[in-house]
């Protein structure tokens, strides 16, 4: 790949850089010096006692008791961090709020299509949070009991992330934009005592009103002892439902102050979800520690923010990239939220908000840079970002052309830190650095303690040719385990069945040596999970939905992502009268019901019929050679006929694929 350099740091930048002052730090206190990023790199994927222990020291960690030791060994999984030392998530993000020099500064802003703009101090904040866990204290919750969120970006979001995590409660939201389907299948897996829920929302000026999915919610999950409800559409707006309920405003009345549960470093915090290619979504248990180690790393040394910042990274709570979004308050950032279409009423509309409230950092994703590169704006124009230090992009990969877009059309001297991890492991593996060039289309590096490699079938490391990405080495932020998962099945299966020992992710990656660093592409998915807008959903949520239709007799369904175009998601439908083409109220009744029962961001964006879904002897559906296939592998290559069931099946997908190459990737056919 040739080198185009669209961003060198300036000597300022690099001199107030976060990974400038770590790496004074390292030399006084450590005596430890090097000779560029990677040879910093290696020393945190070779020492990872020393690094992991450096970070503690650097960034502040507060613990209610010191560690024993920083690793008992280097497993994966099982590796066991930082053993008897207590922290608490919530109190690491709060503890400036008992500064009397930062009480009145401000914690929080919210701007919303549905309410008026908001300012929360950090005293406000920490108030709010001590008041909700006084009442989640009485409602009988505790430490491990499970707090669920049915809620929008809003600052009762923030406030009850943080009061049930203050107490040891486990923490997992769903967004209101998910229908019913999609959140039992997450929330049912963890038995919630408290929900969390909105009445309603508004999105590009059309109103939602979710009560009805509420009272399914609360029905379907016999669990849930209370539910709080945050009016947000209606400010009079209540549900009826067979179990305790009271308003937000009510759960926030009586005053108490914050307290911070010690809990191990182990401790889970929350349970997120993505999904696999069969079962239920999931339940993806990260600890307390682990994130906060792993945050406090990132935005030091990586994102380059801390104390000062105003931090904006437009964020649904279905996505990881929310909770990194809150976590930068540890670091002393004012985080700037909004809940509104980004892309409503005007196509800038984030970096217009971005420029009022002075962003220094602002994060998004591919999907809204390429909506705005096809509007043909440029915000740097029509808003002053002369404030932003920083453009964040993550969900998928961002292609050479919008890097060059971003230095046209937002800043020439913005650090453009796209980067790739994931909801499973709560980490980015490529990311950024304010002191090293931006290439465009690369990500500029391997996160630091983060051991990444690109492997090849047969386990052998690869540089600067496509392979599979693997991690090599334990972090503190991968996954406790899987909710439920008591023997640990589940989770082996799912990252280290294919190379054991290494955790494999499911993402193409090329790794590319730089002068100053090693650089990285992905190539999208290598596996069959649903990527969308970095909200990921396994395949067997969509088939639960389309083959209950009578029509529908089978189904296959395969996301297909093109580096440099949009991706495509393709669903093959093997109907019950033999028919050839798929019926426009059969496609409209289809995605209708994926829109509202699942998610509207994994609509499909074209329906094709098919005599017979490709299958394994074992009857297992072939969705990756389908992938590779559909992509321009060649069949020979993405396929072994002689192991499937219906090897003619596979004709079908080549001519298809042939076709759709002809007309332009982009044609749905």
């Amino acid at each position: 790949m040739s080198a185009d350099r669209l961003w060198t740091p300036s000597a300022e930048r690099v001199e107030r850089a976060g990974i400038t002052r770590y790496l004074r730090w390292l030399s006084a206190e450590r005596g430890l010096r090097f000779d560029g990023y990677e040879a910093l790199w290696r020393w945190s994927v070779t020492e990872l006692e020393a690094f992991w222990a450096s970070i503690w020291d650097f960034c502040g960690v507060i613990a209610h008791r010191p560690y024993d030791r920083v690793l008992d060994r280097r497993v994966m999984p099982g590796a066991r961090w930082f053993e008897g030392a207590t922290v608490n998530y919530a109190g690491q993000s709060l503890w400036r709020a008992r500064d009397p020099a930062w009480a009145s500064r401000t914690a929080l802003v919210f701007e919303s299509e549905s309410r008026p703009r908001l300012e929360l101090s950090w005293s406000e904040l920490a108030a709010q949070v001590g008041a909700l866990a006084a009442t989640l204290r009485r409602l009988g919750v505790g430490p491990g009991d499970r707090v669920a969120a049915y809620l929008p970006n809003v600052p009762e979001s923030v406030v009850a992330m943080l009061a049930a995590t203050s107490i040891g409660a486990v923490w997992s939201s769903a967004a209101p934009d998910m229908g019913p389907l999609g959140v039992l299948d997450r929330f049912s897996q963890i038995a919630p005592r408290i929900l969390f829920a909105v009445d309603g929302y508004r999105y590009g000026g059309k109103a939602f009103d979710r009560r009805d999915v509420v009272r399914e919610i609360v029905r379907e999950l016999p669990s849930v002892e209370a539910l709080v409800l945050v009016p947000h559409l209606d400010s009079g707006a209540s549900v009826d439902v067979a179990r305790r309920a009271l308003p937000f405003a009510e759960a926030v009345a009586e005053p108490a102050p914050p307290e911070f549960t010690p809990v191990p470093f182990g401790h889970p915090l929350w349970v997120v979800y993505s999904s696999g290619t069969s079962g239920m979504p999931k339940p993806i248990v990260h600890g307390h520690g682990g994130t906060i180690l792993e945050n406090l790393k990132t935005d030091a040394l990586h994102l380059d923010v801390g104390e000062g910042d105003r931090f904006l990274w437009f964020s649904s709570t279905n996505w990881i990239m929310w909770n990194l979004w809150v976590a930068t308050l540890a670091s002393g950032c004012t985080i700037l939220q909004l809940d509104r279409n980004p892309g409503h009423p005007e196509p800038g509309g984030l970096f217009r908000f971005a420029a009022r409230e002075r962003a220094t950092f602002v994060g998004t994703s591919p999907a809204y840079l390429s909506a705005c590169i096809k509007a043909g704006i440029s915000p740097r124009e029509e808003h002053d970002l002369s404030a932003v230090r920083t453009l964040g992009s993550t969900g998928s990969p961002l292609t050479p052309d919008a890097y060059r877009w971003v230095y046209d059309h937002v800043g020439a001297d913005v650090l453009l830190a796209s980067i790739s991890g994931g909801t499973d492991p709560g980490a980015a593996f490529l990311t950024s650095s304010p002191t090293l060039p931006v290439y465009a289309g690369e990500m500029q590096c391997r996160g630091l303690g983060v051991a990444v490699h690109a492997l090849d079938d047969e386990g052998r490391e690869r540089i600067d040719e496509v392979g599979e990405l693997v991690v090599t080495e334990p972090m503190p932020s991968m996954p406790l385990c899987f909710w439920g998962d008591e023997d640990g099945k589940r989770y082996q299966e799912s990252y280290f069945e294919m190379y054991p020992g290494l955790w494999r992710h499911g993402d193409w990656l090329r790794l590319i040596p730089r002068p100053e660093s090693v650089t990285g592409v992905i190539y999208g998915r290598s596996d069959s999970t649903i990527n969308r807008h970095g909200i990921r959903m396994g395949t067997s949520e969509l088939y639960r939905v389309v083959e209950e239709f009578p029509e529908v007799v089978d189904s296959l369904v395969v996301d297909l992502e093109y580096l440099g175009r949009e991706s495509f998601l393709a669903l093959f439908v093997v109907l019950r009268d033999g028919g050839a083409a798929v019926p426009d109220d059969l496609r409209s009744r289809l995605v209708q019901a994926i829109r509202t029962r699942l998610s509207p961001r994994h609509v499909p964006d074209g329906v094709f019929a098919i005599r017979e879904v490709p299958r394994t002897l074992s009857g297992k559906k072939m969705e990756v050679p389908v992938k590779k296939i559909l992509l321009g592998h060649p069949v020979e290559r993405a396929a072994s006929r002689d192991a499937m069931a219906n090897p003619a099946s596979l004709d079908w997908f080549v001519a298809f694929a042939r076709e759709r190459d002809a007309r332009g990737a982009d044609d749905p056919g």
